[in-house]
């Protein structure tokens, strides 16, 4: 209990720099969780070496997650056969088979919808907002890169609207200095607004790399410019929402 309070003390903390008149983000921790896919040796689609692939999901309901196109490929998942996909919320951690009940959007990128052959106890849904952003409206996202739950915040830019960035939304997201906060094991988490209603979900980072001495450096884009390309929520318009 003692560790849970503590988490929910940092995301707390770190929503205040971003925007204190928007929601409490400790009130969506238990609708945001880590999804891990591990492979054995058996699994010939594997790509060789990768023994397992992480990202970011959340919850329509109990028994569909959200997370995005290119993290379900990398997991092998598909519509006919299920697979396990080990889920993690805070402490809770439990192994679950899922597949593909649907792929949603036109882009270079879409929004991959998971059903779950059983519910994942004490999951909470998120509320889906059609509406479009506006330049300069503050979002926050949750998200498990490195398999550990933090929070970025910032605000949308614009819509893309050339080349494989057409039909996506283009964002500034950081936790204080960090620009790569939303890096590795990020891609799926939900984007919300200030009423807590996810309005994309993340799909990439902007990113260059630089040689420093033996060591190769990944940089973010300048501050005031976009990091982050989402996949806007409105392609899930026609979806069922399972109670």
């Amino acid at each position: 209990m003692g560790r849970r309070l503590f988490l929910v003390l940092i995301l707390i903390l770190a929503f205040t720099r971003v925007d204190a008149g928007c929601i409490d983000p400790a009130t969506l921790a238990h609708s945001t969780v880590s999804i891990v896919r591990q492979f054995d040796d058996n699994e010939r689609e594997a790509p060789p070496g990768v023994v397992a692939i992480m990202g970011t999901g959340w919850f329509l309901s109990p028994t569909l997650l959200v997370t995005v196109e290119h993290v379900a490929d990398a997991m092998n998942l598909s519509d006919q056969s299920w697979k396990q996909v080990e889920i993690r919320e805070g402490e809770i951690k439990r192994s679950i088979p899922a597949r593909i009940q649907r792929l949603a959007g036109s882009s270079a990128e879409r929004i991959a919808v998971l059903e779950l052959q059983t519910e994942f106890s004490g999951a909470e849904s998120f509320q889906l907002r059609m509406e479009p952003l506006v330049a300069e409206e503050p979002v926050v996202s949750l998200a498990y890169p490195g398999n550990r739950l933090r929070v970025a915040g910032g605000r949308f830019v614009q819509y893309g609207d050339s080349g494989k960035l057409v039909g996506t939304a283009l964002l500034e997201l950081y936790d204080g200095d960090d620009r790569l906060v939303l890096d590795h094991g990020a891609s799926g988490a939900p984007v919300v607004d200030c009423a807590g209603r996810v309005v994309a979900v993340v799909s990439n980072m902007f990113t260059t790399t630089k040689q420093f001495f033996s060591r190769t450096i990944r940089i973010s884009t300048a501050w005031g410019s976009p990091n982050v390309v989402s996949v806007p929520i409105p392609v899930l318009k026609d979806i069922s929402r399972v109670e």
